[in-house]
């Protein structure tokens, strides 16, 4: 800007005129630079505010240039000697953390922008101590955030990773990454909080955890009782009438299945046995015939009535009454009877006398009709009858 001065020909009133633009044209440029540095500093914080990092100030030939230059110094900070000594070293496998360990995601707070540095704007808070991050903790507790679903995907926060902020709001650490990647700002989703601090916390999983061993033993609790229940079902009766013939009759039943379950349905043995027992039976009948099959002769009666004359019974050994008696006060089967007539003498092939009503009855009443050997009441053998006349 060129001033022509008012006075030409005058030189002393010019001087005051000069210095008055100069400090003038200072001013106005010093608006200026002031001017564009707040437009730079405040364009510099809304590009980190919505976190754009593909647009930037800088040269990105200068930013390669740098990472590069700080690539190397790290490898050559991280490279050691290696002494081959021939020795087997143990390798150490990886560091097991604790999977419910709680860490702060943002521990070193960003950079301050320009804007911040030239006071437009506040820094942002100092990040949280372990005892602040308690108090939040207790605050959100306090709340029931962690009961409640995630805010954002309105579901439970079971073994997902899940995130506190500063502002003692819970969600899930996906869902908030992906609220922040579609809004480009770092907002809390309910109280709107700018900057805030985040934490890795397993309150949601450990309440799920609860809840499901909760489950668990409600499930084995009520099966346990189920199973008490059946089994005294089973051993007490009901009193009602109805019921309690339905639980006999499922006693009697199951008895039964018992006792047949414990024999031996094996069919060969048992056809075995009873082949055994058919031959047994034969052979004593065979034995029976042989001994008792063949009529007896004439002879052979007399030699038995001798042998039963040497025995001197006068009584029957059935109905204890006497016998007929011959006339010299021996018992003679062959005669007469005088007293009783009526009664007949039986002799059997044994030498045993009895009344033949007796042996009837005593036949009839043992064996029966049908039977075709009988034997002796005394000495329990097969015999041959043969009636005596009086």
């Amino acid at each position: 800007m060129f001033l022509r001065p008012l006075h030409r020909g005058r030189r002393g009133p010019t001087r005051p005129c000069w210095r008055e633009c100069r400090r003038v044209a200072q001013g106005h440029s010093s608006k200026q630079d002031n001017l564009a540095v707040t437009a730079v500093a405040l364009q510099d914080h809304i590009l980190h505010d919505l976190q754009l990092r593909n647009l930037s100030i800088a040269d990105h030939s200068k930013t390669k240039v740098q990472k590069t230059e700080n690539k190397s110094k790290s490898l050559k900070r991280n490279t050691k000697a290696i002494i081959d000594t021939g020795l087997k070293k143990t390798i150490q496998g990886p560091k097991v953390e604790d999977p419910e360990k709680e860490y702060v995601l943002d521990p070193k707070p960003p950079p301050l922008t320009l804007a911040q540095k030239l006071g437009l704007f506040e820094p942002p808070p100092p990040p949280l101590s372990s005892d602040e991050w308690e108090k939040v903790k207790q605050r959100s507790i306090l709340q029931g955030d962690s009961v409640q679903p995630c805010p954002i995907c309105k579901e439970e926060f079971e073994l997902r990773p899940q995130v506190l902020l500063s502002c003692s709001h819970v969600f899930h650490r996906a869902c908030l990454q992906a609220f922040e990647k579609f809004t480009n700002k770092k907002t809390c989703p309910l109280c709107r909080k700018n900057q805030y601090q985040t934490r890795v916390i397993h309150d949601g999983a450990r309440l799920f955890k609860i809840k499901c061993a909760t489950r668990i033993q409600a499930c084995w609790r009520g099966h346990v009782v189920r199973k008490w229940y059946q089994d005294l079902r089973r051993k007490v009766p009901p009193t009602d009438a109805k019921l309690r013939r339905k639980f006999f009759e499922e006693k009697f039943t199951e008895i039964s299945h018992r006792l047949l379950c414990s024999y031996s349905t094996d069919i060969e043995d048992l056809f075995w046995e009873i082949d055994h027992c058919l031959a047994i039976n034969r052979s004593v009948l065979q034995q029976l015939e042989d001994r008792c099959g063949h009529e007896l002769t004439d002879e052979d009666w007399e030699k038995i009535q001798i042998q039963a004359l040497h025995r001197e019974s006068y009584e029957c050994p059935i109905c204890l009454t006497p016998l007929p008696a011959s006339a010299d006060g021996h018992q003679d089967p062959g005669e007469t009877c005088r007293s009783q007539s009526s009664r007949e003498t039986v002799l059997l092939s044994c030498s045993h006398v009895f009344h033949h009503t007796c042996l009837l009855a005593l036949e009839e009443f043992s064996l029966g009709d049908s039977s075709p050997f009988h034997v002796c009441p005394l000495c329990r053998s097969g015999y041959q009858k043969k009636i005596l006349e009086c």
